[in-house]
């Protein structure tokens, strides 16, 4: 595929999450909460879990913030559920690495790596990987907001 096109799917895709976010509520029963914060573009997301066991049985959100931010978060929801506390956080590896530097860990990533390309784009770094670290907060059990600052 060539890179104008795949740049074109992977909007399509953020657009698509950005306009009709997935799991976008707060969760009933929810035993897991982890709250994060851009205070530079004012991006503010709550994840909520509920986990049986080490299993995330279920993940949704709430919030407000940019096209990406929100795209990412509706990714996230979708992309942890059925994984263990371990396989989040080996995917938050990769996505953050993804993000950050752009490389495409092939195994694990799926749909994901719509956002290898913000890499390109430093300011958005932070709005796609907010709720990333709120998700890892949630499985931490940290009670305070996580932040991009």
């Amino acid at each position: 595929m060539m890179t104008d096109e795949l740049d074109e799917l992977y909007q399509e895709v953020i657009l698509d999450h950005c306009k009709s976010p997935r799991n976008f509520h707060a969760l009933e029963g929810a035993n897991r909460k982890g709250e994060g914060y851009n205070p530079i573009c004012g991006d503010n997301y709550t994840v909520y879990l509920k986990m049986e066991g080490d299993v995330v049985k279920e993940a949704t959100f709430q919030g407000s913030g940019c096209c990406i931010s929100k795209a990412s978060a509706s990714l996230l929801t979708t992309s942890v559920k059925g994984k263990t506390k371990a396989e989040v956080k080996a995917l938050f590896d990769k996505v953050h690495d993804m993000i950050t530097t752009g490389n495409v860990h092939e195994e694990g990533v799926g749909k994901l790596a719509v956002f290898a390309g913000v890499h390109k784009f430093p300011a958005r770094v932070k709005c796609a990987i907010l709720s990333w670290h709120a998700v890892v907060a949630a499985l931490d059990g940290e009670s305070q907001p996580v932040s991009t600052e």
